[in-house]
């Protein structure tokens, strides 16, 4: 993956869709290499800060590990390229809902900005799902500072490593019932997504709209993800 991948991509379709139901898919962001590489990355334990096994805090079934500073070459990378064009929407997002904050154009401002409110373990991660594990509904909000985009590139290749396992959204309404939405997703494929909520416009206004995230239950296989989190956590 290099900048000049990132940087030609269709990014007006891609915040279109993302004002559209808070979620775009980058085709094809990383190679079925890099995936690989990636994928061969998970038992090499000296590579992470902390292993997360779901079923024991009721976040579902399967397992996650936060990688640590520093992080490896192309973990670091897609932080540092992927931020700058979420920067802006981002921007725009929290105009809309009457937010204050503003991101700044470079990762590592918005990081120093974390760092300096406690917020000092990384929180990119990777994982691991085999026959019957799921990921329940959740949010990745780690502190005061969150960045209200987040990055999920699927490592496997969906018919051939698993079966099942889809990527799930959420989005709830006021006085609504929870919409539901499936991205299908292929091996090397990203999906951006809203961490928390995302602006929608009403009859009466722009409001906040809460979103959530997960994984469906794999029926056969072994599936790995890297989530891309570009905030840092206490």
């Amino acid at each position: 993956m290099t900048r000049t991948h990132v940087d030609t991509m269709d990014w007006y379709a891609t915040e279109d869709a993302l004002n559209d139901v808070g979620s775009a898919v980058l085709p094809g962001l990383l190679t079925h290499d890099e995936c690989d590489a990636l994928t061969a990355l998970y038992p090499r334990d000296t590579l992470y800060r902390s292993r997360v096994v779901m079923a024991r805090h009721g976040f579902g079934r399967g397992e996650y590990k936060y990688f640590a500073y520093p992080l490896p070459d192309l973990i670091a990378q897609l932080r540092t390229t992927l931020y700058p064009q979420l920067a802006p929407i981002a921007n725009r997002w929290n105009q809309a809902m009457g937010i204050d904050v503003r991101y700044p154009a470079a990762h590592a401002d918005f990081l120093r900005r974390c760092h300096e409110a406690g917020q000092l373990r990384p929180t990119p991660l990777i994982l691991q799902y085999g026959p019957g594990d799921y990921n329940c509904l959740h949010q990745d909000l780690y502190g005061e500072h969150v960045f209200p985009l987040q990055v999920a590139i699927l490592l496997s290749e969906p018919g051939v490593d698993f079966t099942g396992g889809e990527f799930v959204m959420t989005e709830q309404r006021p006085r609504m019932q929870s919409r539901p939405e499936v991205v299908p997703l292929r091996k090397g494929d990203a999906v951006i997504f809203a961490v928390h909520h995302r602006p929608v416009q009403g009859t009466r206004g722009v409001y906040r709209v809460n979103m959530r995230h997960g994984v469906s239950r794999l029926h056969t296989g072994q599936r790995h993800t890297v989530g891309i989190i570009f905030h840092d956590a206490l």
